[in-house]
């Protein structure tokens, strides 16, 4: 029974970490799309925190409940799909980081335009533009290391 719990906490945290990025870049995405800078301001306000609330904390779970995982169902740490999602979770990670602190870039210049009624500046578009380069490659990898979840090919 223990393995069924820690199974369901894995996949409930990836779940929440997957459908939190997805969902956080929809709505930032389609909100600086809109060029309403209010709009953007608000979005961004709450990307942040349910980015260190919802993705965070699953950051931390989805290794901790992985690993217990894998010593519970006793397959070798080396195996190839074990490495390959180590892997790609840390690209991941590594991606998040910093998109982390441009979010809160972002944040913090399209809040400072709409308390000022300014348009975005320069520098938005240059934190938006890394955003998007950091954001696609978390997202590969992490749909990779969901198929590496289910299929465990050995």
């Amino acid at each position: 029974m223990e393995y069924v719990i820690v199974k369901w906490l894995h996949i409930l945290s990836s779940t929440f970490l997957f459908g939190t990025g997805i969902g956080s870049a929809w709505y930032l995405l389609f909100a600086v799309i809109s060029r309403n800078v209010a709009a953007i301001a608000v979005v961004t306000r709450i990307v942040v925190m349910a980015d260190w609330i919802f993705t965070g904390l699953t950051m931390i779970a989805q290794p901790a409940t992985g690993f217990y995982l894998v010593h519970l169902a006793g397959f070798p740490l080396h195996s190839k799909w074990i490495m390959w999602s180590i892997t790609l979770f840390v690209i991941a990670a590594c991606c998040w980081f910093p998109v982390v602190w441009l979010q809160m870039r972002l944040r913090d210049t399209a809040a400072a335009a709409a308390a000022e009624g300014t348009p975005l500046p320069p520098a938005f578009w240059r934190y938006f533009k890394r955003w998007i380069v950091l954001g696609i490659p978390a997202f590969f990898a992490f749909l990779a290391v969901f198929y590496l979840m289910v299929a465990k090919p050995m």
